[in-house]
């Protein structure tokens, strides 16, 4: 333990955002990281305790508590505060193969699960991880290492978001040959284009991918795998297949009127504007815009945060953001102790610049749309909203949320963006394979396994769990790359 008095002696310090007025003019990110010196005193605070809940991974009822990578968080963070700064990269390394992303993503689960954050504030532990491997790429520590002996076995790695690129990243690390078909036109999956540059700029993705081309990894973009090549083809190049291709088929708002112009998914009106930006600069006509409307976002979680982000940085007239259900507390409720995942109200940046410019908050909870109305033209112009209730269901138990009659009420409308959650995988794929999927659309294995239906195919991330977050799709990946590498070499040291 570097400094035993270091959680007394210090307070939490957080890297400094920019203004919401002033971060709003562009597209990139906009924290100002702390000091070397200042990261030290914040990774001394680490109590290293007992039992480190941070780095558990383990769920508590129905919800991660503390890192599913199982991060060595103390070990690192003793380093960091010692600034042994090439052993804690390696130390960091080892349990995550992208630390550049989870960085700058992650809804940082190890600090809801910190021993610090039960009396107190949690230790900055994804900070400190950003202060780690910023100074390996600075340093040189986060090099190319490519592998000493190759096994002759040959690997397709099926989409290029987090799980792919992680299974790719260990099988590769392991001598197997591995190949990345990616649909879209760059690397990432939704690192590239779901997730916004304000929250994680594409040129940091495109430097871990060099790396990854530079250790052998090879990548082909803009082939849609199930169409552009058949999965036989690829069974019959390939020892293994893994299919990483997301969790795409977004759930839609089945409403009279939904057939109007303006009504779009939020991953596409995501992409657009992030596929515009690296290839146009953002030049109108090339992206969907909101540009001087009235959005309308349906979904209340990162998504449509990152959409009323998007929307303001566009110039829209005003934004609405709806929920369903009723607004979480803002602290901690009785029956929802440390150290389970908090489930309380979070004011993200997108709300924090919406208030900024509109003067209130932008979410609407308890309310759904009932109708899209168009005009003449086909337009969407107007919306119908109505008031919901969570009614108790005397036979399950369940809260079910219920419209109020009488409620309803219109807003002005002219871009809707659907950010509700997605249903599972796309099907074109799933059968291409011929992969059995469970009642969600899922990719079917057994409990803990990676294996399909199919032989020498496997699945990994949320194609096989359902949507999550990054942090599981790399869990997701590097668990099933384990179990590639068994089955094509009978034992694994990965």
């Amino acid at each position: 333990m570097g400094k035993p008095t270091g959680f007394l002696e210090y307070e939490r310090e957080e890297a400094k955002a920019a203004a919401p007025k002033e971060r709003m003019k562009h597209f990139h990110e906009f924290h100002e990281p702390l000091s070397l010196e200042k990261q030290k005193k914040q990774a001394a605070r680490c109590m290293e305790c007992g039992v480190p809940f941070c780095q558990n991974g383990k769920m508590l009822c129905g919800m991660a508590s503390g890192c599913p990578l199982n991060n060595l968080i103390p070990e690192w963070n003793d380093l960091l505060y010692h600034e042994n700064m090439e052993q804690a990269y390696h130390r960091l390394h080892k349990t995550n193969n992208f630390p550049e992303f989870t960085s700058r993503v992650c809804p940082a689960l190890c600090e809801k699960a910190c021993t610090c954050g039960l009396y107190g504030d949690a230790v900055s532990v994804r900070a400190n991880e950003y202060t780690i491997i910023e100074n390996a790429y600075e340093k040189g520590y986060a090099n190319a290492k490519k592998p000493h002996v190759r096994t002759g076995k040959k690997v397709a790695v099926i989409g290029s978001g987090p799980s792919g690129l992680a299974a790719a990243d260990q099988l590769n690390k392991r001598g197997h040959s591995v190949t990345v078909y990616e649909r879209d036109d760059r690397p990432g999956g939704l690192l590239m284009y779901g997730i916004p540059n304000m929250k994680l700029e594409k040129h940091i993705i495109d430097r871990k991918i060099n790396l990854m081309k530079e250790e052998g990894v090879e990548f082909q973009t803009g082939v849609n795998v199930g169409k552009d090549i058949t999965a036989a083809e690829l069974l019959k190049q390939y020892d293994r297949i893994v299919l990483a291709c997301g969790s795409r088929h977004a759930r839609d708002i089945n409403a009279p009127g939904r057939d109007a112009n303006g009504i779009h998914f939020a991953v596409d009106f995501l992409t657009s504007t992030t596929k515009s930006l690296l290839d146009h600069g953002l030049k109108e006509g090339t992206f969907i815009s909101a540009k001087d409307k009235d959005v309308v976002v349906i979904g209340g979680g990162d998504t449509g945060n990152d959409c009323v982000g998007t929307s303001i940085r566009h110039g829209a007239k005003s934004v609405l953001q709806l929920e369903m259900m009723p607004k979480a507390p803002d602290t901690r409720a009785a029956d929802n102790p440390w150290p389970e995942w908090p489930k309380i109200c979070k004011t993200d940046y997108g709300q924090e610049e919406a208030i900024a410019v509109f003067g209130s908050d932008p979410r609407v909870y308890q309310t759904t749309v009932k109708e899209f109305v168009k005009d003449q033209d086909g337009n969407l112009e107007k919306l119908i909203l109505v008031k919901l209730d969570a009614v108790k269901d005397e036979k399950t138990g369940r809260f079910n949320m219920v419209e109020i009659p009488g409620s309803e009420y219109e807003v002005d409308c002219q871009l809707v963006l659907i950010a509700a959650g997605f249903l599972g995988s796309e099907d074109y794929v799933t059968k291409a394979f011929q992969v059995e999927t469970d009642p969600r659309t899922n990719v079917k294995t057994k409990p803990g396994a990676h294996a399909t239906s199919v032989e020498h195919v496997f699945t990994a991330g949320d194609m096989h769990r359902g949507q999550s977050l990054v942090v599981w799709a790399i869990r997701e990946g590097r668990d099933c790359a384990k179990e590639v590498d068994r089955s094509l070499m009978g034992y694994t040291p990965l």
